[in-house]
C-alpha cells in the first residue's frame, strides 16, 4: 500500500529527471533540466540532477531507498507531463529558483516553485517549495486515475471512497499533503475507507 501513497506517487512519476547539456547559461541549464524532468524516463539521472533532499521529499523514502524509488518510478511514464513551461528563473550564486507549469500528466494545471543548487557545475533540483498555482480539479482527477488503475493493490478499499476523502481536504490541506506528508494522509484516508 505504501507504493500507492498518491501525492508521492504523482510527484515521483513526474520528476523522472533528465540530463542537461553543457555550454549553456545557468538559466538555460535550469530551464532545460526542469522542462525535461517532467517527460524523461532515464533512471540514471535521478542522482545526476537531484539532490538527496529532493529525492527524499518526492519519494517519501530516506537515503538509498529514495534513490532506488526514483530509479524505479522513472521507468513508468504513465503519469508524465506532456510538456512543462519554465518561468521565473532566478540565480543567486550556487542557488536558484524556478516555476514549472505542467501540461498533461498527474500534475496537469499545477505550477510548482522549485529550488535548485549547483554542485560541481551542474544544477540539481533541491526542493519543491510550494505551489505558485494550484488547480484542484486536475489534481483530484489524476488521483482518481491513479487509484482506479491501482485498485487491485488497494486491498479491498474502494477507490471512490478514497477520492471522496481527499475531496474533503481544503486546497491548503491538499498542497501541504503533497509537499510534506503524503504517506500519512494517504494512510488516514485509506483507513477511513476500510
Amino acid at each position: 500500500m505504501r507504493r500507492l501513497a498518491f501525492p508521492a506517487l504523482l510527484l515521483a512519476s513526474v520528476f523522472a529527471l533528465a540530463a542537461c547539456g553543457g555550454g549553456e547559461s545557468d538559466e538555460e541549464q535550469i530551464s532545460g533540466a526542469v522542462a525535461t524532468l517532467a517527460t524523461n524516463t532515464d533512471p540514471a539521472n535521478c542522482e545526476a540532477l537531484a539532490t538527496l533532499a529532493f529525492l527524499e521529499q518526492v519519494e517519501q523514502e530516506e537515503g538509498k531507498a529514495a534513490i532506488a524509488e526514483c530509479e524505479e518510478d522513472a521507468k513508468d511514464p504513465s503519469n508524465d507531463a506532456d510538456s512543462v513551461d519554465v518561468t521565473n528563473v532566478e540565480v543567486d550564486g550556487s542557488n536558484a529558483t524556478a516555476s514549472a507549469a505542467f501540461h498533461g500528466g498527474s500534475l496537469d494545471g499545477q505550477t510548482l516553485n522549485i529550488a535548485l543548487v549547483e554542485e560541481d557545475g551542474n544544477w540539481k533540483l533541491d526542493e519543491l517549495q510550494g505551489f505558485a498555482k494550484f488547480n484542484r480539479r486536475p489534481l483530484l482527477d489524476g488521483l482518481r486515475k491513479t487509484l482506479n488503475e491501482s485498485a487491485d493493490e488497494l486491498e479491498g478499499i474502494d477507490p471512490e471512497c478514497m477520492i471522496e476523502g481527499f475531496e474533503e481536504f481544503s486546497d491548503a490541506e491538499l498542497e501541504e499533503v503533497i509537499l510534506s506528508d503524503p504517506t500519512n494522509a494517504f494512510i488516514e484516508v485509506a483507513e477511513a475507507c476500510a
